[in-house]
């Protein structure tokens, strides 16, 4: 059985996703996902469901969706569906492997792929990286409203995605495909456009494939969305950066001149 919360909500056995149709039971899942091996506090649950103003009834009826999970969880693992959510320390756990839940699954190739690319071996890394990015099926938890418990976690998910995004970059780069990630970093820069790193990215694929003047502007355009919108300048590093393309330095065609 496959489980998922980068995207929509999935739990799927066969080709059949068999996620509850009602809000919060998607909710209490999706807590139970991003937990998954690890028991969750029944206190926790409430929170996530009713935040601070739960009904008199919310014990009741949370363990009224604890049951309707179960018989889900048992129809979509073909059984035993005594021992796939579990009650343990005052609260419930999903006891499935953490690797069957796709963000368990996504950090793991992200740790394997920095571990790459941390030993040179960029080609592995870029590899690695494309897999846990290819687990991606749209915004965490696309079609459940995250509760107050879930939040933080499905902002720092987000956040690993884009970080996971730029370190592949980081290593095409290093494997000379500047050419290649054109047309994606300047997609990425437009729905990013306060994102120096990838700004940097852009900048130094564009020089390397021979267009120095649009490096330029890269630069000058981040320069002047941080000052109207912000107030404050470019980070020191690219910065830097710029001043290495308008002096045409030789060492920014070395693998280097992209690192973080």
């Amino acid at each position: 059985m496959k489980m998922g919360v980068l995207g929509p909500l999935l739990m799927d056995r066969g080709g059949r996703n068999r996620v509850p149709n009602a809000r919060k039971p998607r909710r209490l899942l999706a807590l139970l996902m991003i937990n998954a091996g690890y028991p969750v506090r029944a206190s926790d649950c409430v929170t996530e469901l009713w935040d601070t103003s739960p009904p008199k009834s919310a014990a009741s009826t949370l363990q009224t969706y604890v049951l309707h999970l179960r018989r889900m969880l048992g129809e979509a693992a073909s059984g035993d569906d005594d021992n796939t959510l579990r009650t343990a320390n005052l609260g419930y756990q999903l006891a499935v492997n953490p690797l069957d839940v796709d963000c368990f699954l996504f950090e793991d190739m992200a740790r394997h792929g920095a571990a790459l690319a941390n030993a040179n071996e960029y080609e592995g890394a870029s590899e690695m990286f494309t897999k846990a990015l290819d687990l991606w099926r749209g915004p965490v938890m696309a079609d459940v409203r995250p509760g107050p418990v879930s939040l933080s976690y499905v902002v720092e998910l987000e956040e690993s995605r884009k970080y996971v995004l730029e370190r592949r970059i980081e290593a095409d780069l290093k494997l000379h495909k500047h050419k290649a990630l054109l047309d994606e970093l300047e997609t990425l820069v437009r729905t990013y456009p306060t994102n120096e790193n990838l700004r940097a990215q852009f900048m130094v694929a564009l020089y390397r494939s021979g267009h120095r003047a649009e490096a330029l502007s890269v630069f000058r355009n981040l320069r002047r969305t941080l000052e109207d919108n912000f107030g404050f300048e470019p980070d020191p590093r690219i910065k830097r950066l710029y001043g290495a393309i308008w002096a045409e330095h030789p060492a920014l065609h070395l693998p280097t001149a992209a690192a973080r």
